[in-house]
């Protein structure tokens, strides 16, 4: 039973953690993630499976973090558990990204999949095709509160601050 708990914990809390205290943030803040995770000039399954570019290791490694902290959490609780959480959010991570080879859900895993709000991988690629909607690395279930605070912090974002940049900007004079 442990063993259950900790592998279910890890991925709920790490995937808590990593959409609101990474995901989020980079969306909001910083560049990292919308630089090599939504990248349209390569395709998205070379940056989440085979690429050895290091901002987009980095980018993967800042996202697990959370799961990490919370594995590490659960380890005596069951370190089998705590393991075999992190080994399904990896392989989560790139089955998520096989819709741009073409991968199609079968109907009896989406029928499976979809009441437990996991992340389908056509969901992932309307992440990447529209990085507004579709937040949560692993569960659905955090893409509505993911969405409601992006919206909520958005005059504080980076997007905020550029408008108002070129707002300002002063247009010289004609002579």
């Amino acid at each position: 039973m442990f063993f259950v708990t900790a592998l279910i914990v890890t991925l709920v809390v790490g995937d808590f953690g990593s959409t609101f205290f990474y995901h989020v943030p980079q969306h909001l803040w910083f560049t990292l993630h919308l630089r090599t995770h939504h990248d349209r000039r390569r395709p998205y399954f070379d940056h989440a499976v085979l690429s050895t570019d290091p901002a987009v290791l980095l980018d993967g490694f800042l996202g697990a973090i959370p799961y990490i902290i919370v594995a590490a959490l659960l380890w005596r609780l069951s370190w089998p558990g705590a393991v075999a959480g992190l080994a399904l959010g990896q392989l989560h991570v790139w089955w998520r990204h096989t819709s741009e080879l073409g991968w199609r859900t079968p109907t009896w895993a989406r029928a499976l999949l979809r009441p437990l709000g996991i992340v389908l991988p056509e969901d992932h690629d309307g992440h990447h095709r529209n990085p507004e909607v579709e937040f949560g690395d692993i569960f659905r279930f955090y893409d509505a509160p993911a969405r409601a605070l992006l919206s909520w912090l958005a005059p504080t974002g980076r997007r905020a601050r550029n408008a108002g940049r070129r707002a300002t900007r002063r247009v010289p004079a004609r002579a």
